[in-house]
């Protein structure tokens, strides 16, 4: 079995970008061109989110409590941190902050080219990484990441990028989201 991709992702290349709507600032982790990314994004003051038509979008709570996404049909509750939440790009949403500023993990990708999964890994839980991308990000603390044989140690912000696998990664130590982009076949 072939060994897998493991590049570490630096805090320091990390890069900064300016909402489309101009509310604000997302930090973008990982991504590949326009295509999809995976990012932090703090949220400081309700308003409503950028139109992102044709992506779909998860975004998980890493910090704060108290985040509903209001939209036509009803609320998307993200009150509660690392219990991933899925929508459309195109559906107009308008945040509310019930307890104050939060920061949340957004993977977005253009649904015509890849399919997206989001995870929360906790110690003493495991997932399949099958095909395609896969970004895993500790939001806080420490944390350890078993794959191939091998554990990864990640500081708070620290992140590897993992590519050409097939098998289980396993959290052994703190909290770990987990990104999962894989092509749409044509």
């Amino acid at each position: 079995m072939k060994r897998p991709l493991i590049t570490p992702l630096d805090p320091d290349r990390y890069q900064r970008t300016p909402w489309k709507n101009g509310g604000g600032v997302t930090t973008d982790i990982a991504f590949d061109g326009d295509v999809w990314r995976f990012s932090r994004t703090p949220i400081t003051a309700p308003g409503p989110f950028s139109d992102y038509t044709g992506f779909d979008r998860l975004q998980v709570l890493v910090s704060g409590s108290g985040l509903v996404l209001q939209t036509p049909s009803g609320e998307i509750d993200v009150r509660r941190p690392f219990r991933p939440v899925r929508f459309a790009g195109e559906t107009p949403i308008v945040s509310r902050l019930e307890a104050g500023p939060v920061e949340v993990i957004n993977l977005m990708g253009e649904r015509s080219k890849v399919r997206l999964a989001l995870a929360v890994l906790e110690a003493g839980r495991s997932q399949h990484l099958g095909a395609g991308i896969h970004v895993a990000y500790c939001p806080a603390g420490r944390a350890a990441l078993r794959l191939a044989g091998e554990t990864h140690d990640l500081e708070a912000d620290g992140g590897l990028r993992i590519e050409d696998v097939d098998g289980v990664a396993s959290c052994s130590a703190g909290l770990i989201v987990v990104g999962s982009i894989s092509c749409v076949s044509p």
